[in-house]
């Protein structure tokens, strides 16, 4: 595992060798991590990889096989949810449909007692940091899924948390609506500043939101470092390959390319057609309009096929004729990056 940044202020999470087992299956192996005060922390990986299972031992819905859970210098291994200073936001919201969006962000407020006047005061507080000011008397049926996803924010940030943990929150919306709720979430968590810890398979929504990231794989975290870090500068062929797409190149392949012995990674954005002599040759196999930017599979004489991804500049008609062409594709040197070592493979992800 790789840690590319280090902080100076205090630490609200603290996982000291976390481990969490059902039956024969080791959903968590051996996680030691400690997220920053006011830090937007992003758990990132595919299903099954441990990182919501990670979440759940940290609100306390789970307790550990093995290891210790610390909130504030305080262990909490043990403790109940309830006695965890940590609120939890779910995809499906959990809004009670039945109540009005202030009822709904007052009600554990009211659980606890707080008093009616200081409740109300507090819910309409947290509805103007989601900026939701004016709903309040509104049924949670009359209004969008973004609109919903903010009450459920608001209900969480009402009880001030010391973390606020989210569980693909933005899951259920479409695309458009999930990247204007990314950039809000965002500005949100700033204005709170609170401890976010936040758990996607989207690597797009992990690299725009987060201040670092930590890939899952396994139960294990395999890099931990800022989203530029983690996308520049990939740990393993995993990383590479699940953050973003990459071109993975190792063996004869990578001998012919790159003059010397292992396993590289070159995203395709960082790989351009060009006229030069010295770059590599090969056939483009297949042309893909994708809006702003054209994907092109292209065939290497060395063995590979990979992928290259440029702005659009061409017209459609001469994008199409590309197909077949044979083209020489460059890189710059720093742009490779050394991977541990793999099969003898080259592919595209």
């Amino acid at each position: 595992m790789i840690t590319e940044i280090r902080y100076n202020r205090p630490m609200t999470v603290e996982l000291s060798g976390l481990r969490k087992t059902f039956g024969a299956v080791t959903a968590v192996d051996g996680i030691d991590l400690r997220i920053g005060d006011g830090e937007f922390f992003s758990m990132l990986g595919p299903s099954g990889s441990g990182k919501t299972t990670v979440l759940r031992l940290i609100a306390g819905f789970e307790l550990p096989t093995a290891g210790t859970v610390a909130l504030d210098g305080r262990d909490v291994t043990r403790l109940a949810p309830f006695e965890r200073d940590v609120n939890t936001v779910f995809q499906d919201y959990a809004l009670f449909p039945h109540l009005s969006v202030q009822e709904n962000v007052e009600y554990g407020l009211k659980v606890r007692k707080v008093a009616k006047r200081e409740r109300r005061e507090r819910a309409r507080e947290a509805l103007a940091k989601v900026r939701l000011e004016g709903f309040g008397a509104r049924k949670p049926s009359a209004m969008s899924g973004g609109q919903r996803q903010r009450v459920a924010l608001a209900r969480a940030l009402v009880n001030r948390p010391k973390v606020l943990l989210l569980d693909e929150p933005l899951g259920a919306l479409d695309r458009k609506l999930r990247e204007q709720m990314q950039v809000e979430l965002k500005a949100i968590q700033r204005d709170a500043g609170i401890t976010f810890v936040f758990v996607t398979h989207d690597q797009d929504e992990a690299l725009t939101m987060s201040d670092r990231v930590a890939v899952f794989d396994g139960g294990r975290i395999v890099q931990v470092g800022t989203p530029e870090s983690v996308y520049e500068r990939p740990a393993s062929a995993f990383v590479a390959d699940f953050v973003g797409s990459s071109n993975v190149f190792s063996g004869e392949t990578a001998r012919t390319l790159f003059r010397k012995e292992g396993t590289f990674s070159v995203r395709p954005e960082k790989i351009a057609i060009t006229d030069e002599p010295a770059a590599a040759p090969g056939t483009v196999a297949e042309v893909i309009y994708a809006g702003p930017v054209t994907r092109y599979v292209v065939d290497l004489d060395a063995g590979a096929r990979v992928v290259v991804v440029e702005q659009n500049s061409r017209t459609p008609r001469a994008l199409a004729g590309l197909r077949g062409q044979r083209v020489r594709l460059g890189w710059h040197e720093e742009h490779v990056i050394p991977l541990p070592s793999g099969k003898d493979s080259a592919h595209a992800s």
